[in-house]
């Protein structure tokens, strides 16, 4: 069965073609800077690289080039558009309503759309990948995996806010989480390497958007993120953590619009608000060049992860392991050490020479003495996606 993955970001779009059960990537590519006139389109096989600097006005031309890439009779993987039997598209919010992979209806699209409001960096994008692709592939499945569902299984005491009844009663208001693919991935990944099905993880996913999940027995029992992917970590443009009453200082006080803020934190915030760089490879560099906001930067990075660390393992009474992935996660040796040094009274305990080494593979880079698993596992949400979507397919075939 051939399953097309689409992860339609704001400006991007990372795509994957898998042929399942037996998780071969048959091709793979992203098409970066959507709206430029020097946007990127990269496509890869097992044969051929392929990579295009042109004019993408919108993600309908990007995904038509895509196609076309698909289908070219030197560079194609497919004959014929029927050839693909899935579209999986990664959602990032599901409300209360969609705690498992789903396929796609009108009714499920009005409400990815509802729920933009609560994710409006994502979930906008993520409906129009899917509108397109119901266009460009119209005998395909398509079919929607949600980030929020693998956080389902939090219970309502991490859940719940301290807020009035009604709100989570009546209105929904409550801890969602994201990045729930993600860090279904890599804990199970995890979780086979140490032997062990009742394992406790903290699960460390670090890119653009940040988030740590505390896994107990394989199932999310609390996550950083909550009713929208806004606070917690320190993250690329967004804020994470702030005091709520800033928010009123600011509008009340300071004299600034709710919108202002709303897109201050959203957008202006985080790594970006403290150094003017939002990428952490500029930031990382700056710091070693006497960059004293970026150093600074860094360690309120590090800080805000380490106070996470110390909750997650007592919720967890205990801790088995320390996942790091994603972008960062799987690249920065500095912050893993950052984060990682005076973690001893814990049983964390790094080898910075391990740390240091660069794989493609999940690999332990703790010390010899740690009592805890120190892991860095590459995460694979396109292949996740596939994989549920396959499973969501042979259900509707019994």
């Amino acid at each position: 069965m051939n399953i097309l993955v689409i992860n339609a970001g704001s400006s991007s779009i990372k795509f994957q073609l898998l042929e399942l059960p037996a998780e071969r990537v048959v091709c793979s590519g992203m098409v970066e800077r959507i709206g430029a006139v020097d946007a990127i389109l990269t496509y890869e096989t097992s044969e051929s690289q392929h990579s295009e600097t042109t004019s993408i006005p919108n993600h309908h031309d990007g995904l038509q080039r895509i196609l076309r890439l698909l289908l070219d009779p030197d560079k194609g993987v497919v004959k014929d558009i029927s050839d693909i039997d899935a579209v999986g598209h990664r959602v990032v919010h599901g409300g209360k309503e969609y705690s498992d992979t789903t396929l796609i209806t009108q009714q499920v699209k009005e409400k990815i759309a509802e729920l933009s409001a609560l994710a409006p960096l994502h979930n906008p994008h993520n409906l129009e990948g899917i509108i397109v692709a119901e266009k460009l592939f119209p005998d395909a499945a398509q079919i929607a995996v949600f980030d929020t569902a693998f956080h389902q299984s939090i219970p309502v005491k991490a859940a719940k806010y301290a807020l009035p009844a009604e709100l989570f009663e009546k209105h929904d208001v409550q801890v969602y989480g994201f990045h729930g693919t993600s860090h279904k991935y890599v804990s199970e990944k995890a979780i086979q390497h140490l032997g062990t099905k009742s394992g406790k993880v903290i699960s460390i996913h670090l890119g653009n958007g940040c988030s740590m999940t505390a896994i107990e027995n394989g199932k999310s029992i609390d996550t950083s993120l909550g009713f929208a992917p806004s606070n917690g970590l320190i993250m690329g443009s967004r804020s994470g953590d702030v005091d709520h009453a800033i928010i009123f200082h600011l509008v009340n006080k300071l004299g600034y619009h709710l919108s202002d803020v709303e897109r201050m934190i959203s957008k202006e915030s985080g790594m970006l608000g403290l150094t003017g760089y939002s990428d952490l490879r500029d930031i990382q560099r700056a710091a070693e060049n006497g960059d004293q906001n970026c150093q600074l930067a860094l360690e309120m990075n590090a800080y805000r992860i380490k106070k996470y660390i110390g909750s997650y393992a007592a919720i967890l009474n205990g801790l088995d392991a320390i996942i790091f992935t994603a972008g960062i996660g799987e690249n920065s040796s500095l912050l893993r050490q950052m984060v990682c040094t005076n973690l001893d009274f814990l049983g964390v305990e790094l080898d910075r020479n391990k740390n240091d080494q660069r794989s493609n593979d999940l690999r332990e880079i703790q010390s010899a003495e740690s009592k805890v698993k120190i892991l860095v596992v590459p995460t694979n949400e396109e292949l996740e996606i596939a994989k549920q979507a396959h499973q969501l397919m042979m259900k509707r075939t019994i």
